[in-house]
């Protein structure tokens, strides 16, 4: 199904559960200039995947091979980077999923479902769920996976991003209520009902995977380090436990995709964020920085939305520069809606619709910037 998430974007027609499509404003873009843009390539997508599963392997590696050998405080710098990286797992399924990182569509597929067994995804709920976020993004109740506001502020950053034991609190009892069957909450109960058995039967079998393999891991680790050597019991702290720390640089920048904006609006450059980052941060996050690109032309390869960004940059907000900028405009914006509840941030757009404010905005929401 991750192969084709792009198509069914483009061609699925809502159900009775949808309301009709959002009239979506893109920035005009020359034909051969986005056919280009498109053009998908195996060369990149090794590049991107490869460099990223063996920045992975890498520091893992090495945090694997220094304990014991190497100075303690060398092995816990180690590992914390091991961490750092490993927690952009979901932005590799997510780009994978869209099935626009390979021209060959298996590969999509094979390395969507490794990232997703590592970070503990339900790749196939996800993808389902995001073909919606994409159609309605923050038109809610179309789009769930996304509702504004978003709390979320500096301080759990440092809360939970250097150590978050309730990473692995969540993850192995939402994967086990999975795998049991029991879906809640109406986003689940919509997107798979349970008038669709079979549906829901993917979801449960994936997860059943996770819990299998990760538990062979660990005993498996377990029954080396009693063999062999006690080192092995690093194995399931580089793998199944390591969304537990590191996470501070994917959480400073994958909560900068829509906190703080506009939702009910028929435009991505009033409900997305687009910020520039350096080359590795970018790298690492699968070049989600530019978020209003990706969901402006969600079939342009990941490695070619910097392209996209210079093409279409005259028509865009002032795009912050940097994660320290960046946090410093959404706490503002974060500190005032503490006080305004109803307020959202207008992004300066160079060209605005004439009608910004869609037509599905509930009744007595205060529009943006009032």
């Amino acid at each position: 199904m991750s192969a084709t998430l792009e198509k069914m974007t483009q061609e699925q027609t809502p159900s009775e559960r949808w309301s009709k499509p959002v009239q979506w404003y893109r920035t005009p873009i020359e034909p051969a200039v986005l056919k280009k843009l498109h053009e998908r390539s195996d060369a990149f997508g090794w590049l991107q995947t490869l460099g990223y599963l063996g920045t992975l392997v890498l520091t893992g590696g090495l945090a694997f091979y220094s304990t014991g050998r190497w100075p303690w405080w060398a092995t816990v710098l180690l590992t914390f980077l091991h961490g750092t990286c490993y927690a952009f797992q979901i932005n590799a399924v997510h780009e994978l999923g869209h099935g626009t990182v390979f021209k060959t569509k298996p590969l999509n597929v094979f390395f969507e479902h490794l990232f997703a067994f590592l970070g503990w995804i339900n790749h196939r709920m996800f993808d389902v769920s995001h073909v919606r976020h994409h159609q309605f993004t923050l038109h809610p109740p179309d789009d769930m996976e996304v509702v504004l506001p978003v709390k979320y502020y500096i301080k759990n950053i440092f809360k939970f991003g250097f150590f978050n034991p309730l990473h692995m609190k969540w993850a192995v009892p939402e994967t086990l209520r999975i795998a049991r069957g029991k879906f809640r909450g109406e986003w689940e109960e919509a997107l798979f009902p349970a008038g669709d058995p079979a549906k829901r039967q993917n979801m449960m079998n994936w997860a059943r995977f996770v819990l299998v393999g990760h538990t062979l891991i660990v005993v498996g680790s377990i029954v080396a380090a009693f063999l062999v050597h006690p080192r092995y019991l690093m194995i399931p702290l580089l793998t199944t436990l390591a969304g537990t720390y590191g996470g501070a640089l994917f959480l400073s920048l994958n909560n900068t995709q829509h906190i703080g904006l506009q939702d009910n609006v028929p435009d991505f450059r009033l409900c997305c964020r687009t910020i520039l980052i350096n080359p590795v941060a970018q790298f690492l996050y699968w070049h989600m920085n530019y978020h209003i690109e990706h969901h402006m032309y969600a079939a342009v390869p990941c490695y070619k939305l910097g392209q996209l960004h210079r093409a279409i940059k005259h028509d865009l907000p002032p795009c912050p520069r940097g994660v320290v900028a960046t946090w410093k405009e959404i706490s503002s914006i974060v500190d005032r809606q503490d006080k305004e509840p109803n307020f959202q941030f207008a992004q300066a757009c160079p060209n605005p619709r004439p009608k910004d404010i869609d037509q599905r905005r509930p009744a007595g929401l205060q529009p943006a910037g009032a």
